[in-house]
């Protein structure tokens, strides 16, 4: 394989010939590029021959799904990656146009342990990426991510007989049938399901309407354009969506997905959104009653309200904080054969009797259906006003370059480790604690706690503060601590959204 460069420039005759490959598109858990300035489908084409060399160099059996979300150019983006793992050798399963957990489903589905899933997930158009694993459910981690990158980068890729492309059709049929089988509802909830134009718009409403649901379809027709929002969840703009659809509808949910239907987001029927660590907890306390003792993994990023719960503690659930990333708590939640792993960004991963272990907005959206159903008589926003008081902010990010975002975390997470180790306070609380195993998250005498970290997938520092006092100290927690330390690194730029 021709070694890529990363300092090709378009319209030239180099970049015609040779690939292009950034190596900051590989991530923690995933690889994502700028198409075209960071990487071109040549460079695309040298990804798919280095993840078929890393599959052989593994010894896994070289047959994988691949398929694509719906952007302009994630077709061609799949069809270059295609010719790269036929040249190394791969058995290919085109599933065609699809969801991530549709292509994880498809692993199982069609005995294949590789999979290969085009998507640019909730980011901006002009991004691409693949997301990869080859042990199913389990998708890649740093140390996975890491050989592939020196792979591709090296030009080690290995070029083999035996490829072959199969394309699979008809599989939205029988993944639909998957994920509805379990879930059927003895009344018709009424909800919104929000997809901004994106891929969830050809499955989700379907779905949810196969489990007894009444749907009301905001935003599903497929427009790569992303006209009104782009498709993620977490966004203000979507939530704002979302709620004033509520409203309009007397709709008892609001359920979002993103660009590639591994996330789900949720408004209740008042049209207040509720983040998802809360939504995990509501689902812990419901699901911990059917299934006592069981084990749920939580990120980092989610309220502390977990550990000291009395629902869970009552039966039997036992808490694990864990690295944030949908690779390192799907791993983790493998891993302890917990029942359900939640992540604040909105993945969620059940395993069995609800799941296969992957991280499917879906499955998740059906399980908030039917939690609402074995409660008759109660709201969404109910249940939530039953949860303990505490008030987490939405998830903020400065924006650091690539380049620059670990080293300049290092001295971050130092500076809170010092002000830890000297007894020092926060607003005139005592820090009590700074974990550090994702960034670093730091808790204060009363239970409040502020996060920092670097983004797994794009150029920005990651914030969340939670306070137990008030909506008032939680916005005080970022206005008076974490945003005037954080200005004082000039690396860190301007917030996607703040308080």
């Amino acid at each position: 394989m021709q070694k890529p460069r990363s300092d090709l420039r378009p319209n030239t005759a180099e970049y015609e010939t040779t690939p292009l490959v950034k190596a900051t598109g590989f991530r923690e858990y995933d690889a994502r590029w700028i198409l075209e300035k960071e990487i071109n489908l040549l460079g695309i084409q040298a990804l798919g021959l280095g993840l078929a060399t890393y599959v052989h160099e593994i010894r896994q059996t070289p047959r994988i799904v691949v398929g694509h979300d719906f952007r302009s150019y994630s077709l061609s983006v799949k069809q270059a990656l295609i010719l790269g793992l036929l040249e190394g050798g791969m058995e290919v399963l085109d599933i065609g146009l699809a969801l991530s957990p549709t292509a994880y489903f498809a692993q199982f589905a069609l005995d294949a342990p590789c999979v290969a899933m085009v998507t640019a997930s909730h980011n901006e158009n002009g991004w691409t990426g693949v997301k990869m694993g080859a042990q199913p459910p389990l998708t890649f981690g740093p140390d996975e991510i890491g050989r592939l990158k020196d792979i591709v980068l090296n030009g080690e890729g290995v070029g083999r007989p035996g490829g072959a492309l199969t394309r699979v059709e008809g599989f939205r049929e029988r993944y639909l049938e998957e994920i509805t089988a379990k879930v059927k509802l003895s009344r018709p909830i009424k909800v919104v399901a929000a997809c901004g134009n994106g891929t969830a718009g050809a499955f989700a409403p379907e779905a949810l309407r196969r489990m007894g649901a009444e749907v009301i379809e905001m935003d599903t027709d497929l427009d790569w354009t992303f006209p009104k929002y782009n498709p993620n969840p977490e966004d203000h703009a979507m939530l704002m969506q979302m709620a004033a659809r509520v409203r309009e509808t007397g709709a008892e949910l609001a359920l979002g997905f993103d660009g590639d239907g591994d996330r789900c987001g949720v408004v209740d029927d008042t049209g207040e959104e509720i983040y998802a660590d809360k939504i995990g907890l509501m689902l812990g306390r419901d699901l911990s009653a059917l299934h006592p003792n069981a084990t749920f993994v939580v990120d980092v990023k989610s309220t502390g309200l977990y550990k000291t719960d009395a629902v869970l503690k009552s039966n039997g659930a036992d808490v694990v904080y864990w690295k944030t990333g949908h690779s390192y708590i799907k791993r983790k939640t493998a891993e302890l054969g917990a029942l359900a792993g939640f992540e604040k960004s909105g993945h969620f991963f059940f395993n069995a009797p609800i799941g296969r272990g992957y991280d499917d907005g879906i499955v998740a959206a059906g399980a908030i259906l039917a939690m609402l159903d074995r409660n008759p008589g109660k709201t969404l926003s109910q249940l939530k006003t039953a949860l303990p008081d505490a008030w987490t902010s939405m998830t903020m990010s400065p924006h650091c370059d690539d380049e620059l975002k670990y080293e300049v975390l290092e001295r971050i997470v130092a500076e809170y480790q010092a002000l830890a180790d000297a007894g020092g306070s926060i607003l005139g609380r005592k820090i009590v604690e700074a974990i550090t195993v994702n960034g670093v998250r730091v808790h204060l005498e009363d239970g409040s706690w502020v996060l920092v970290r670097a983004s797994s997938n794009k150029p920005e520092l990651v914030v969340v503060v939670e306070s137990m006092r008030s909506d008032a100290d939680m916005r005080a927690l970022f206005r008076e601590e974490v945003k005037p330390r954080l200005a004082r690194y000039p690396e860190i730029g301007a917030y996607n959204q703040e308080l």
